[in-house]
């Protein structure tokens, strides 16, 4: 059988539309649904892969609500047998009979990664890169380039010549992932923990003292005109890459386009508030998931029985889209090849794994959304009260 590899781009996927068996993907013997990035970096290696076992592939790019449009498409039976996703997506997917768990050779694998995507007691993802927040810094644009507070590295942009301090992307929605380490600063939190170290869903942190004393801190980062709606998800990293911001709050991903555009830079450690907690970045980290209706269950089990026998597939993705990479023996590689995205995981120590438990989609929506309207100027208290109740209301 000739092997190919094939790439489309698909929108909404509903139950009785579009499915993973049109365009090329209907003669494939192997079809993984991706986010861009993630297409992309998969393209060349899953080629290879298919070349050596005799097959098609088909790695398939689905533009908007990619979990969503999985779970519908798996039910109705015509999805992929692959999808790449976070680590709290687990919960959902489990809680709606989408994934099946797996059985790899975890032994060079990172033990945060697979405690990522366990659920129940048993893993259901294939975890291949981790990845969390650090603070870069344009040493162009400021003298500071390891503020140990927030206030220390506000007091150093000001004093520079950068158009902006700080480069956190907000938007008119709100990004609670991004903001995330200022929140976990000032006393914030989503979900409590029982005595065995479980989620409690019921002890929703958003609305707490603490989830107010976090949104209180963050608008007046937005008084000062630190925090910006105007910077968004679409803007963030180029404004700092135009060297109109002093620092800027991302991930690996924004390091090409930093060392593109030629900056001096320094990575560092997100800081906390003066007198306040650490600030806690998140902990992702992105998994392979089979479909409990893949077509082909069989080569979805081997790809990834692959994807863990050596590096040659996750270094290839790597080598597109630089992630720090959840197998140890490509993370040692790496050290010596690129230190400075290496200093991710030196971050991720610092850094919790987001919940991957079903309610964490109720979650970012109303969190991201008081988040932002604070920065605009709306009271924190009542505010962070609102999206606790409606989080809280989701989740029962």
């Amino acid at each position: 059988m000739k092997s190919t590899v094939g790439t489309v781009i698909l929108g909404i996927v509903l139950a009785g539309g579009l499915s993973a068996c049109g365009a090329d993907g209907g003669k494939a013997d192997l079809v993984i649904w991706a986010d861009a990035k993630r297409t992309a970096a998969l393209e060349a290696p899953l080629k290879a892969w298919a070349d050596k076992h005799g097959i098609v592939a088909s790695v398939q790019t689905i533009a908007t609500d990619l979990q969503a449009n999985f779970v519908t498409a798996n039910e109705a039976k015509n999805g992929p047998d692959l999808v790449i996703g976070a680590q709290d997506w687990t919960g959902k997917l489990v809680q709606n009979s989408a994934i099946v768990a797996v059985q790899i050779d975890a032994s060079g694998l990172s033990q945060t990664a697979i405690d990522a995507v366990s659920y129940g007691g048993q893993t259901y993802g294939v975890p291949y890169a981790i990845e969390t927040l650090g603070l870069f810094v344009n040493n162009d644009l400021t003298s500071n380039p390891a503020p140990a507070t927030i206030e220390e590295m506000v007091t150093a942009g000001q004093a520079g010549a950068a158009e902006n301090v700080l480069c956190l992307q907000v938007g008119e929605s709100g990004d609670a992932y991004h903001m995330q380490p200022l929140f976990t600063s000032g006393g914030g939190y989503i979900f409590g923990t029982t005595p065995d170290g479980s989620y409690n869903t019921a002890d929703v942190g958003i609305g707490s003292a603490g989830g107010i004393q976090a949104a209180t801190k963050i608008g007046e980062l937005g008084a000062q005109g630190v925090l910006k709606n105007s910077i968004n998800g679409d803007n963030s990293q180029q404004l700092f890459n135009d060297g109109k911001c002093a620092y800027l709050i991302s991930g690996p991903w924004a390091l090409d386009g930093i060392r593109t555009a030629g900056i001096d830079f320094t990575l560092s450690p997100i800081p906390g508030f003066e007198g306040l907690d650490p600030a806690e970045p998140p902990l992702g980290v992105q998994a392979f998931f089979v479909a409990s209706n893949a077509r082909n269950p069989g080569f979805a089990q081997q790809f990834v029985a692959d994807l863990l026998a050596d590096t040659t597939i996750t270094k290839a993705m790597n080598d597109s889209d630089a992630r720090v990479p959840a197998q140890d023996a490509l993370a040692a590689d790496l050290q010596a090849s690129d230190p400075v995205l290496m200093q991710f995981l030196d971050l991720a120590k610092s850094a919790k794994a987001l919940p991957n438990i079903p309610a964490m989609e109720a979650v970012w929506g109303p969190l991201g959304q008081a988040e932002a309207s604070v920065v605009g100027g709306a009271d924190p208290s009542s505010t962070m009260e609102a999206a606790g109740t409606q989080v809280a209301l989701n989740v029962q």
